[in-house]
């Protein structure tokens, strides 16, 4: 089977998973947060090398107070316990988007984890916390008028002059994007770096998604036919 360099999940469902069970929206988070730990040792051992999961969004303030102060206690723990999951699969840990919304102790632990994982490259982990796809850009946008306006960025601006300022520079795009739980939509993920991935939405959410879902979006991956932006002539016509 052919693994997709670079995989992109959008981790969906936890909060309903939970409900379903009679448990509070909290009790999902925790265990999809453990799974995530599982599918980054699977990812590990299958060989893809790039994995990116929209772990909470700039538009993820507007839930409860209760439900965000449990997402913070959350991130505390698996900020710290990332460390010893990049030991484990030599995995190299970046945090995209706006850190500097959540609290100082909360923005230096991922400055531990970036360092500490900085090393690693054999499986290269992106976390999206507070990330949203157009404060990206905007925010790539104002670092680029500044530039411009020092001198520091000139000349004609390209397609790789806009990947530089994106909170992803050096990171290829993903190959393949899951969704769980039956949503079929972007939300404001990767919109820049999605232009050519292929897409795979599944009923299942994030905390039931185990090896063999995974199994099952990288075989339907390998059944698409890639043609990066052009049309593939059919040699059967």
């Amino acid at each position: 089977m052919n693994v997709p360099n670079h995989v992109a999940i959008i981790l969906d469902g936890n909060g309903r998973w939970a409900k379903s069970k009679g448990m509070p929206r909290s009790y999902g988070h925790v265990k999809g947060c453990a799974n995530l730990e599982t599918i980054c040792d699977e990812m590990k051992q299958m060989g893809i090398k790039y994995l990116t999961v929209y772990a909470f969004s700039t538009e993820n303030w507007k839930r409860s107070r209760e439900e965000i102060d449990g997402l913070m206690r959350l991130f505390r723990n698996y900020l710290k316990k990332c460390i010893k999951i990049s030991d484990r699969n030599k995995m190299r840990i970046r945090v995209i988007g706006d850190p500097s919304a959540f609290d100082a102790d909360i923005q230096e632990s991922i400055r531990r984890a970036e360092e500490h994982s900085s090393q690693y490259d054999e499986l290269h982990f992106q976390l999206a916390l507070n990330y949203g796809s157009r404060d990206e850009i905007r925010r790539a946008v104002s670092r680029m008028m500044e530039d411009g306006k020092s001198g520091v960025l000139s000349g004609e601006v390209t397609e790789e002059t806009i990947d530089s300022y994106l909170d992803t520079a050096g990171i290829p795009d993903p190959d393949l994007l899951i969704r769980t739980s039956g949503e079929q939509r972007l939300s404001n993920f990767l919109l820049w770096q999605l232009a050519y991935t292929e897409f795979y939405f599944t009923d299942v959410p994030w905390p039931d998604f185990k090896h063999e879902e995974l199994v099952k979006a990288i075989e339907k991956y390998n059944d698409r036919d890639r043609r990066f932006g052009g049309v593939k002539e059919d040699t059967n016509v």
